[in-house]
């Protein structure tokens, strides 16, 4: 498998991401040093799901994101563009609605959900400009986005050395554990390229949201941003 190029073409993207289904979320724990376990309780409590709610989350992968908050007792759909990933999803978690949809054209009507909710995936998307207002458009009035994504930690020294690790150590890492290693590559160039913390609040504005904030972790590896559809 060619890995995707940064140009994203959606069945590029795709393909990758079924190549790395089957130990997906066990490679994440092990690059991230167990740090993704602590961004996903972070994600659930700023969701703030509960019974009634309804909660869209894209780019789902196999659904492992989508437990916490259908374990509030909130209708919680995984949806994904990787049929590879919705299938191990679905061999893991019969029982949740996991969804194929691309995140540029969602197979929702306008004003469903209470929160809509992106983890490690927006980068991945094609067009970020055109995901921001489909996420726009099927939550809804008075509804949120969170988004946790990775960003540009906010001390320099670190920064160097964040980046050395994601060029350096990081594929080899996955060259031992993954059957498809260039992914990671790919994974490693995508998180370098992406907008730092202002320029993606910027985005979010520019889509329609209102009251756009976001809260750094672990140094600014990662940023919580959230909105507020009015």
């Amino acid at each position: 498998m060619t890995r995707a190029s940064l140009d994203k073409q959606p069945h590029e993207v795709a393909s990758m991401f079924d190549g790395l289904a089957a130990n997906y979320d066990l490679v994440n724990d092990v690059i991230s040093l167990g740090q993704a376990r602590l961004w996903r309780k972070e994600v659930a409590k700023a969701v703030g799901a509960r019974p009634g709610h309804t909660v869209l989350d894209l780019a789902a992968g196999t659904a492992t994101s989508s437990l916490p908050f259908a374990a509030t007792g909130a209708y919680v759909v995984p949806c994904d563009f990787s049929l590879g990933m919705l299938r191990e999803g679905k061999k893991k978690h019969s029982w949740l609605p996991l969804t194929a949809g691309d995140a540029t054209k969602l197979p929702f009507r306008d004003d469903v959900f209470d929160t809509v909710t992106i983890s490690f995936g927006l980068r991945n998307v094609q067009d970020t400009d055109t995901a921001l207002r489909e996420l726009y458009r099927v939550t809804k009035p008075g509804g949120q986005v969170v988004i946790c994504e990775f960003s540009q930690p906010t001390w320099a020294p670190f920064r160097t050395v964040y980046t050395e690790y994601l060029m350096r150590a990081l594929p080899p890492v996955a060259r031992a554990m993954s059957p498809s290693p260039d992914a990671y590559v790919y994974l490693a160039e995508s998180i370098r390229a992406w907008p730092d913390q202002p320029a993606l609040a910027a985005l979010l504005q520019k889509a329609g949201w209102s009251k756009v904030a976001w809260r750094n972790l672990t140094g600014g590896i990662v940023t919580l941003h959230r909105g507020t559809k009015s």
